[in-house]
């Protein structure tokens, strides 16, 4: 079930939408209509890198309105330009993938550091032909981070992600429940596929800022100093 997103531009800023004709279940780390609820839009909006808005969120619904949303919606943002989102789907499953990494990815298990952590965003808007209860719906998000990581590693970008990452898991409300969303269960299987396809496809993007970590980086590790991978 591959669910397209509609273009749009607010404030001169293009903005990925997708607007539901029923509330769907949702799950997220989003900044508005994060964690666990029905919602019925989704929408993945692009700022300029000095984005400095102290409300996020309400910010966010104003997009919403703006694009005639209404209800209750969840929705990310990112200094990448949405208009260059990947979209892949496998057995049902979509993900619409926008990958900004910047030059300086993280490691999850990083040193604390006592400068604010470079920009950078990889945004997973991601739909599931089936209900999932909430455990599984959990562990759908640790699968969806999982295929990220995959995807920095074989092109060897140095790190797992970025400290912005954000994810929205969406899937029907009604129908019986799949139990499990780990990555050899049938929904979170076909989940991992697309999302580490989509991830992968969107590094190696034929732009310079990428170029070098495809040069001799592949076998990058964690480090105390950050500072030190390539720019």
């Amino acid at each position: 079930m591959t669910v397209e997103p509609t273009f749009s531009l607010v404030a001169g800023l293009p903005v990925l939408s997708w607007r539901l004709t029923s509330p769907w279940l949702s799950i997220s780390s989003a900044v508005l209509g994060g964690g666990i609820g029905e919602r019925s839009w989704a929408c993945n909006a692009t700022v300029r890198h000095d984005y400095d808005r102290p409300d996020p969120a309400a910010h966010l619904a104003e997009i919403g309105a703006e694009l005639g949303c209404t209800g209750p919606g969840v929705g990310l943002l990112t200094a990448v330009d949405v208009r260059q989102q990947v979209s892949r789907s496998d057995n049902g499953v979509s993900a619409c993938v926008t990958t900004g990494v910047g030059k300086h990815p993280t490691w999850a298990a990083a040193p604390d550091s006592p400068t604010d952590p470079p920009p950078g965003t990889v945004n997973a808007v991601c739909f599931l032909p089936v209900r999932l209860t909430e455990g599984a719906l959990v562990n759908a998000v640790a699968t969806v981070a999982e295929a990220k990581a995959q995807a920095f590693q074989e092109v060897g970008v140095p790190g797992t992600g970025t400290c912005t990452d954000a994810t929205i898991l969406l899937c029907p409300l009604d129908g019986e429940p799949e139990r499990y969303g780990g990555p050899r269960s049938r929904i979170g299987g076909a989940l991992a596929r697309a999302v580490h396809d989509a991830v992968h496809t969107g590094l190696i993007a034929p732009e310079p800022r990428f170029a070098s970590w495809r040069t001799g980086m592949g076998a990058a590790r964690p480090a105390a100093d950050l500072s030190s991978i390539g720019d």
